[in-house]
């Protein structure tokens, strides 16, 4: 599947008529285990990004040749097509030109947009947003930094939990005014605020973190929610997972006594092993 097809297939996502579960996805191995198990779209977050690429929280550390080199990556190891948080594009509307044309040939289905303010203000504690006008402006730089129109972007907001849900409206029908082609909400607390934005707005919405009443698919496909997110599980898991083997070897325990491990069939799968032989076959004279 090529970069476009991909897009193609988030976009259809974005149009259809259910609410899916977006796989969340930081390298090579993560995004064939998604694609393996039959997930429609790739998330590929700020804070998982910051975590596999640099080991550091997610306080805008990571730089855009960072992320869009893992985009890469993970681009070559699969065709599933992967959503990527490009937090507040790395800068002002220049840079998130910038942003949305390395993240285009890195082979990003589609990417997000925040108006988040970002890094963090010297002295100030508390998660502030740019100007609503300089959002817009950020917009309509990431539209006209791509040259592939299949490019999903994605206009974000945290406002409902920043500032308020009317000024959370109010950036979304901008965003929407300008030409974006999906909605990307996160600190939404309840279905009343979900319906106040829904009712505001016309385009597909994709929601950030919400609370369990908000976790029932066929509710929010009934309100243009086309992708929910359900948090990054999988890199925890794998943490979790690293750190109880080597602590397991470092008290002593043999290898061969270890729980858990990917069994071979596993691992061969992940790694296409079986088309790496063909190949060799084809092209070095080996045995298949």
């Amino acid at each position: 599947m090529n970069f476009r097809q991909r897009r193609e297939k988030l976009r259809s996502v974005l149009t259809g008529p259910s609410c899916i579960r977006p796989g969340s996805v930081y390298d090579a191995i993560s995004i064939r285990i998604a694609e393996d198990l039959g997930f429609e779209v790739g998330m590929f977050g700020g804070s998982v990004a910051s975590l596999a690429v640099l080991g550091d929280p997610d306080i805008a550390l990571i730089t855009l040749t960072e992320l869009a080199e893992q985009m890469r990556r993970m681009s070559r190891a699969a065709s599933l097509p992967v959503l990527v948080d490009a937090d507040h594009g790395y800068g002002n509307g220049l840079n998130v030109r910038r942003t949305v044309q390395e993240l285009e040939v890195a082979g990003a289905a589609g990417l997000t947009i925040e108006d988040t303010l970002l890094p963090q203000a010297f002295g100030e504690a508390k998660t502030q947003l740019i100007s609503r006008e300089e959002g817009v402006g950020k917009m309509k730089a990431a539209l006209d930094g791509r040259s592939d129109s299949s490019l999903v972007i994605m206009g974000r907001t945290g406002a409902a939990s920043i500032t308020s849900l009317a000024d959370a409206i109010e950036r979304a029908r901008a965003y929407e005014a300008v030409g974006v082609d999906a909605l990307f909400f996160t600190g939404i607390k309840s279905r009343a605020e979900l319906e106040a934005i829904s009712s505001a707005t016309r385009l597909p919405i994709v929601l950030g973190g919400a609370p369990e009443e908000l976790n029932d698919p066929l509710y929010l496909a009934q309100l243009r929610v086309r992708i929910a997110l359900q948090g990054h599980a999988p890199i925890a898991a794998a943490t979790q997972a690293v750190h109880a083997t080597l602590k397991a070897l470092r008290e002593g325990v043999s290898p061969k006594q270890l729980q858990g491990l990917a069994s071979s069939e596993l691992t061969s799968r992940v790694m296409r092993d079986a088309a790496t032989k063909a190949r060799s076959a084809t092209f070095l004279g080996l045995e298949p």
